[in-house]
């Protein structure tokens, strides 16, 4: 058996390798960095979801005519089950996903398509259109929804685009103005991580620039997409700005609109923070389990477009 120099000299001088002491593992070194992650995390994340969970099970009784000191009583799954109960909550999740299956596609085509334009070996001057293209994701959403509030002003277009059948398209159009620019960058960053080399031999086989961004480019990215996606998903059940800022403006969007909207009025005007928090609760894992139902079909599709 052939014994290499470095062995022989470690024999010869009698030094025997220790292995690693467990208190300086990597992972006991990295412990002290995580402590100030983790009680932010905790603080502002955790904590919230569990106060949010305690009120959903408790419930204010009030007795008699409402003169006496309410009640604070454990009310169970009995918030939960008001939730369905109404129908509110389900018209307002069936709006939203109405509004989501075509805003959704339309703001990541148009910001694929922005991306790749900027990623071109013809393209100018794109550190000026990165920042034009990002620019509107830059405005506070309430800001946006008040100025297009005014640029919907039928007096001022002579359309009523605040109506009942065309304001919550208003909407998707101040949301994809707002967030095509985001996504863009996103997709952008990941276009800007494939070797070069690809390209180059692409073209050397005869490739296109069309076919290079078609067969190489939007396959590389997809990553990008699918995670630009859940961020959509769950932005689009999470809609509140737009329509409560238009909900003072046109009469067709009301203070129920979106279950955050109902959310937030039964809380704070009829004071049944049960059943607001009930509310939370349940949209939070509508938007869990369709992002999870998105990313498997997203890796079945993957899978399926990796057979021969």
């Amino acid at each position: 058996m052939a014994v290499t120099p470095l062995a022989q000299n470690a024999r010869t001088s009698g030094v025997r390798s220790r292995p690693p002491s467990r208190w300086n593992s990597p992972g006991r070194s990295a412990a002290p960095l995580l402590i100030p992650f983790c009680v932010l995390f905790i603080v502002f994340f955790l904590a919230p979801v569990g106060y949010a969970i305690n009120e959903s099970l408790h419930a204010v009784k009030r007795s008699g005519l409402g003169f006496g000191s309410p009640e604070r009583i454990f009310a169970g799954l009995g918030n939960y089950t008001r939730v369905f109960q109404d129908g509110t909550f389900l018209t307002g999740v069936g709006r939203l996903l109405l509004f989501g299956m075509i805003q959704v596609p339309i703001m990541l085509g148009l910001a694929l398509v922005l991306a790749l334009l900027l990623d071109g070996t013809a393209a100018r001057f794109k550190r000026f259109f990165r920042v034009v293209y990002f620019l509107p994701y830059a405005v506070p959403g309430v800001i946006a929804a008040i100025v297009w509030a005014f640029l919907y002003n039928p007096d001022v277009i002579g359309v009523d685009l605040l109506g009942d059948g065309t304001v919550l398209w208003s909407m998707g159009n101040i949301v994809t103005w707002t967030w095509t620019g985001f996504n863009m960058l996103v997709i952008y960053s990941a276009l800007k991580a494939i070797p070069s080399d690809l390209y180059e031999a692409a073209a050397l086989d005869g490739a296109s620039p069309w076919r290079i961004a078609w067969s190489i480019k939007v396959p590389m990215v997809r990553p990008s997409l699918v995670l630009t996606g859940v961020f959509s998903i769950i932005g689009t059940l999470q809609l509140f700005n737009e329509p409560m800022i238009l909900s003072d403006v046109t009469p067709a969007v009301s203070k129920d609109f979106t279950p955050l909207m109902w959310s937030l009025q039964v809380a704070l005007d009829h004071n049944d923070y049960g059943l607001g928090s009930a509310i939370s609760i349940v949209l939070a894992l509508v938007a869990g389990g369709l992002s999870l139902l998105f990313l498997r079909l997203s890796a079945w599709l993957t899978a399926r477009g990796a057979r021969p």
